[in-house]
């Protein structure tokens, strides 16, 4: 007779899954999820731009969902004529760091911005930003100036005497 697992407990060991931060295996690869079509099947873009259908493992179904621009790692299935792969993990956004920061994001999935910021942190000789300076710089001595100026102190003295007469 089959042992029945109580939901909550399925639930525990899929999101123990979920928060798994180990690197994709050889055969494994970090896909983009482009459409659902339905049935739980998604079609997915490689990072060469191939795309294809990847079905959601009957596990994760009624536990978690995955949308359009979701990344998510798969294992390619070779016997498959229109499904060529399966879901393995559905990617966070914590994941995704973890792997820009190892260097095995594929290059293809970067945003614009990202490659420019990139780019940016690879350049030691950049100028630093002087007006930023200049202006810090004219705050601090305006205040100092005036403490010290005694000018503005009598004029204060003289309006408060011009009150009283």
């Amino acid at each position: 007779m089959p042992r029945l697992v109580s939901r909550a407990t399925t639930r525990k060991h899929i999101m123990r899954e979920v928060y798994d931060y180990s690197q994709p295996a050889e055969n494994q690869q970090i896909v983009k999820i482009t459409a659902s079509k339905g049935n739980n099947l998604h079609e997915i873009e490689t990072a060469d731009k191939t795309r294809f259908l990847v079905s959601m493992p009957m596990r994760y179904r009624h536990y978690m969902w995955v949308k359009r621009g979701s990344f998510v790692i798969i294992q390619p299935i070779h016997e498959g004529v229109k499904v060529k792969g399966e879901i393995v993990r559905v990617l966070i956004p914590q994941q995704i760091k973890n792997f820009k920061e190892d260097k095995i994001w594929p290059a293809a999935f970067y945003d614009k911005q990202e490659l420019e910021e990139k780019d940016d942190d690879n350049d030691d000789d950049t100028p630093m930003n002087t007006n930023r300076v200049q202006a810090m710089i004219e705050i601090y001595s305006d205040s100092d100036s005036s403490e010290d100026d005694p000018s503005d102190n009598d004029q204060s003295d003289d309006d408060d005497t011009v009150g009283e007469t």
